[in-house]
């Protein structure tokens, strides 16, 4: 499958080459979310597993702002009206998108600038590497709306990034994360100044674009899949996806380019 000619109604896409980058577009409204970006970007994930022209993502900021959460009158109005079956239809939807990314085999990577917030700090999350400048405001707001703090994931997902106790801090509170603690606590791996935040996502992901991406597949698979897993399931497991790893071409062009004390071409295969 090709991707890289996506051309999507409710959210921007270009390529960087082999990098995809996508971003909201309603920065007017610092790029709330709708039904219909919802659902178009699960299903965009999901078609990235099958996508051989691109090899990594980046979900970037637009207008100063990375994601402002659910649109208040176009989702959480409707909501507000809504039965128990369209409801748990909309937020297993929304599950769906972080699910979708997770087991797209790609890396993807969340350049976040300013606000960050309720669904866009879930996206942010479900990045594999993120991000920030130093006025990126993250919160995990949905007790503030009178809902729990187990949104798409979060309660299962934020503790393994930034501690139990840190977690539960945010989640019962849902106050605002500054980028200097996220920074601290490990839920952004890098801060960039807002003039250089996009060019540096894309320097990073075009760098493993440019790697083993076969490879770096299994790797994203193995860092989601050992999560249930004891230490003996995840040593076999890796042991078996190493074997894996060592059937490919890329494999064999690492060996023989470190023999001819060269640099390897990594093709993917």
């Amino acid at each position: 499958m090709k991707l890289a000619d996506l051309t999507p109604q409710h959210f921007l896409w270009r390529m960087e080459g082999e990098v995809a980058v996508i971003r909201l577009n309603r920065p007017e409204r610092k790029n709330p979310l709708t039904f219909d970006s919802y659902a178009e970007l699960r299903d965009t994930f999901r078609d990235l597993v099958y996508a051989e022209d691109v090899k990594a993502v980046v979900f970037a900021a637009n207008g100063d702002n990375f994601c402002s959460g659910g649109d208040v009158h176009e989702i959480i109005a409707p909501l507000v009206d809504s039965d128990m079956k369209e409801l748990l239809a909309f937020t297993r939807m929304t599950g769906d998108l972080v699910k979708a990314m997770i087991h797209c085999t790609k890396p993807v990577i969340a350049a976040v600038d300013g606000i960050c917030v309720g669904a866009g700090a879930i996206i942010a999350m479900a990045s594999d590497i993120r991000f920030a400048t130093p006025r990126a405001s993250t919160a995990f707001l949905f007790t503030r709306v009178g809902l729990a703090g187990c949104d798409m994931g979060a309660c299962a997902m934020l503790p393994r990034i930034i501690g139990q106790g840190r977690a539960a801090d945010l989640l019962y509170s849902g106050r605002s994360m500054s980028a200097e603690e996220g920074h601290q606590w490990g839920f952004y791996n890098r801060l960039v100044e807002p003039e250089a935040l996009e060019a540096q996502a894309i320097a990073y992901a075009t760098r493993l674009a440019q790697g083993p991406t076969f490879a770096h597949g299994i790797t994203k698979t193995q860092l989601n899949q050992e999560w249930s897993m004891s230490l003996d399931q995840a040593i076999e497991s890796e042991a078996q996806a190493q074997a894996i790893c060592m059937q490919t071409r890329d494999f064999e062009r690492a060996y023989r380019a470190f023999a001819a004390k060269q640099k390897p071409a990594f093709e993917g295969d």
